[in-house]
């Protein structure tokens, strides 16, 4: 409705539910008096800015497509799900577990994040990075119950920054950055849980043999590439393992001989 000034809402101090989205506000401070507000989406708006008065009961936020380029001031105790897609954020510092408690869905798609520093979200279970210019994952050791992570295109080339205290992640999404050996996929093997995994799109992918030397490495996988592994593929990855495994005791032992 090409709304520019939302003042008359102030009055409705009891509404619970609001979507003001695509109109052409760039300031919703008329929502301080809504302490009763739920849920709010005001998603394809010219908002410069996330900062709201905190609502004390607000579980659920959607800014999707506005002018955002920092999350500072995001302070709702009850916030469950954030949608910040298609804004033009450029770092997550601002986002803290003291203000966030509660935050289980985090929404970043389409942004301008070149790195994952500043997550410090406990509570978090599922994390949407897709399409950032994302090269370095960093500060990703506080996110003990995350299961989903997506960080389909982007630029990563490396893979550190996984840890074994994400010990509940259960589905990652790669496809589409610079993950050129299977050496990086190595380092998923700290992840205790994880299920499912998407590498398509990425030069490792064109490996010899790529599928069965991923389950060579991640024998907990069930799935890659949205394909669920075939028992046949499971034996002869389980073959391969054990064979290496042996060499490679054989080369410990005979190193150790050499130095003795």
């Amino acid at each position: 409705r090409n709304l520019t000034d939302i003042s008359l809402l102030e009055c409705f101090i009891h509404l619970r539910y609001v979507d003001l989205s695509e109109n052409k506000l760039q300031d919703l401070s008329p929502l301080s008096n809504l302490t009763h507000l739920l849920w709010l989406k005001v998603d394809g708006n010219l908002l410069p800015s996330a900062c709201m008065q905190e609502l004390p009961y607000l579980q659920i936020i959607s800014f999707a497509h506005n002018r955002i380029r920092d999350i500072e001031g995001i302070t709702h105790p009850r916030l469950v799900n954030l949608n910040l897609k298609g804004n033009k954020i450029q770092t997550v510092l601002g986002l803290s577990h003291g203000q966030l408690f509660s935050l289980e869905i985090l929404e970043l798609r389409g942004n301008k994040l070149e790195s994952t520093a500043g997550l410090n979200l406990p509570k978090l279970k599922s994390l949407y990075l897709a399409q950032n210019t994302i090269r370095s994952l960093e500060g990703l050791e506080g996110l003990e119950q995350l299961a989903t992570l997506h960080l389909r295109d982007n630029q990563l080339e490396t893979l550190d920054g996984f840890c074994s205290s994400m010990k509940c992640l259960q589905y990652l999404n790669l496809r589409n950055n610079g993950i050129s050996s299977l050496q990086e996929v190595a380092k998923l093997q700290v992840l205790p849980m994880l299920q499912a995994l998407v590498l398509l799109d990425n030069p490792c992918c064109e490996e010899p043999d790529y599928q069965l030397e991923v389950l060579v490495l991640l024998p907990h996988l069930q799935r890659l590439d949205k394909e669920p592994f075939e028992h046949d593929q499971r034996v002869e990855a389980n073959s391969i393992r054990q064979k290496r495994q042996e060499k490679e005791k054989v080369r410990t032992a005979l190193l150790g001989g050499g130095e003795g």
